[in-house]
């Protein structure tokens, strides 16, 4: 009888549709195989799975790995590290790094560079701001394009000028130009014009600190988000582009992409791990401050997000891993426009939905569903997302009953602090397995530099 590469024995698979014990077959980089347990299967490596649950690879399509431009708060080697630490098997960088990539030249050099010094698996989302270089950028590989509603107020980090669009006609004619690439476009929507007279109504009353800056993006119920949503999907209606919305946090927001989506309309959605666990409590914005921000996500809008998500108007959960140095966030506490905004969580977001699952929030098949399945899905990664003969080998080993506490000293990322920090939690990822390859083993990241390939569409 042939030997396998590696055999992964007793698991609990699961996979979006169920879960089954078996052994899972390994050669080369994919799974070769998923057999019943004890059929006499060997392997030059077994691992013993019994009492287990064997996830397919996360796969976390929003993330800021600050390369380059930003490598004091993170760069493309940690962050793919602190990926393998928590189950991710493939990232995507995000565009507001300097220089960003919206032209080839600068993507090139990026994927040049990703080449060398990735843990995991990777892909760029490119910027759509220069309409003369969004055909030849598709055609590099790339799964996605990216633009921000944003014009920063007070930094000019994270969203720096040139990143941002908030023209009507300039959004069209963005939509028209992707569209013909058959890519998806990542909007992070934000109504600007309403924005600048919030916040310039916060500001006249003397009322910058951080408790402002989180009421100021939850006025009126989300009216900066859901202002601007109703215009992309108006604008997706009309041009048939393939829409990604990004940063789904209020009601509004999922009643508008379940309403598009029962139009049969090509329109999909995410949420990140801040609405769900961290600005989604009061006390806890009192007690972090800007270290919690994000954004605030007022208690009204949780049982609309938790519905979305069991009933797929949200399509996955993608982290939006926002790397800042402490330094960066303590202006916070004085003037939140101050503090860098964004929250470092992609080692910690796995642990956090196993946890819900257990909770009875939802099933550990909507988890795999929504960081695995359905991201791969969206994003045209074919070998990704499901634990099936055939596919990358990619695996989370998971010890379900794990009691753990969050801390900062568990962080691979450069930032070195995590805002989970004290939670805890039930579910732990032991082991993370990248294209049949252990790259992370009980508490440490076994991969060099130059693991990781590009995963591209297909």
């Amino acid at each position: 009888m042939a030997r396998h590469d590696l055999l992964i024995n007793g698991a609990t698979i699961v996979n979006a549709w169920g879960r089954q014990v078996a052994d899972v077959l390994v050669d080369g980089e994919s799974i070769s195989g998923i057999v019943k347990p004890g059929t006499g299967a060997s392997a030059r490596r077994t691992i013993d799975a019994d009492g287990r649950v064997l996830l397919p690879g996360l796969v976390d399509t929003h993330c800021h790995h600050r390369d380059p431009g930003f490598t004091h708060k993170e760069d493309a080697t940690t962050a793919t590290r602190a990926a393998a630490a928590g189950g991710v098997t493939t990232t995507f960088a995000m565009p507001n790094v300097s220089p960003p990539p919206k032209d080839t030249a600068t993507l090139a050099s990026m994927i040049d560079h990703y080449r060398r010094v990735a843990v995991v698996d990777w892909n760029i989302n490119a910027a759509a701001t220069d309409p003369d270089q969004i055909e030849p950028l598709a055609r590099m590989g790339i799964a996605g394009f990216k633009i921000y509603m944003v014009a920063d107020t007070g930094r000019d980090y994270p969203h720096m000028p040139g990143l941002g669009v908030h023209d009507h006609g300039e959004l069209l004619r963005i939509f028209r130009l992707v569209e013909r690439t058959g890519l998806p476009l990542m909007v992070h929507v934000h109504d600007q014009s309403i924005m600048d007279v919030i916040e310039q109504s916060y500001w006249d009353r003397g009322e910058r600190d951080y408790r402002a800056y989180a009421r100021a993006y939850a006025e009126h119920d989300g009216i900066v988000w859901e202002a601007a949503l109703a215009v992309v999907l108006r604008i997706q209606q009309s041009i048939g582009t393939r829409l990604h919305v990004l940063h789904t946090q209020t009601e509004g927001m999922v009643d508008q992409i379940r309403a598009a989506k029962a139009q049969g309309r090509d329109v999909t959605s995410e949420i990140n791990p801040w609405a769900l666990f961290l600005g989604n409590d009061w006390d806890t914005v009192e007690r972090l401050g800007s270290y919690a921000l994000s954004f605030w996500v007022p208690p009204k809008h949780a049982d609309s997000l938790w519905g979305g998500m069991r009933d797929g108007t949200i399509d996955l959960v993608a982290t939006d891993h926002a790397p800042h140095l402490a330094e960066e966030k303590e202006p916070g506490w004085e003037d939140g426009w101050a503090a860098h905004t964004g929250t470092p969580s992609l080692e910690f977001y796995g642990p956090l939905l196993l946890d819900a699952a257990r909770s009875g929030l939802m099933t550990l098949e909507d988890v795999v569903r929504l960081t695995s399945t359905r991201p791969a899905e969206v994003f045209g990664l074919r070998r990704k997302g499901r634990i099936e003969a055939g596919r990358d080998a990619d695996l989370v080993l998971v010890d379900p009953d794990r009691s753990w506490v969050i801390s900062d000293d568990r962080v691979h990322s450069k930032c070195g602090w995590t805002p989970y920090a004290g939670r805890r939690v039930v579910g732990a990822i032991d082991t993370t397995i990248l294209r049949g390859q252990v790259v992370y083993d009980d508490g440490e990241v076994t991969a060099e530099p130059g693991s990781g390939r590009m995963a591209t569409p297909s």
